[in-house]
């Protein structure tokens, strides 16, 4: 991650294991991490404009990671994102794109994968 500017990864995923490993994941890579169980909780968290990355979940109750991509880039300051999801469909992954996720990763997440994409997106970001 780019030195001196703080930055965090936002993982929002209603499975507790699969969100619980990334983070853990993540947190040996040195990357600041925030997790939540749903949309609504990370929305509450959230503020624009904040320099970081959100990695979402696709399938989760009340409001899916496409809605929660769609919401944000109503706003200003949305998050650079990454969709995981286990039905990587080629229509999921179009959508997932035009509600403005910089990339779709398939569960099982690869962590090393991970790790390299965020910090792709964050120098990009920078």
């Amino acid at each position: 991650m780019a030195a001196g500017k703080p930055t965090v990864v936002w993982i929002v995923d209603d499975v507790e294991s699969v969100r619980k490993s990334i983070a853990a994941v993540l947190e040996t890579a040195n990357m600041a991490v925030c997790d939540y169980a749903s949309a609504a909780d990370f929305l509450a968290a959230f503020r624009p404009g904040t320099a970081g990355c959100l990695v979402v979940d696709q399938n989760m109750p009340e409001m899916t990671g496409i809605e929660l991509l769609r919401h944000l880039q109503r706003g200003p300051g949305a998050p650079p994102s990454i969709m995981i999801t286990a039905h990587g469909a080629a229509q999921l992954k179009e959508q997932a794109r035009e509600a403005g996720a910089l990339a779709v990763v398939e569960k099982p997440v690869d962590a090393s994968d991970l790790i390299v994409l965020i910090e792709t997106i964050m120098l990009n970001k920078a």
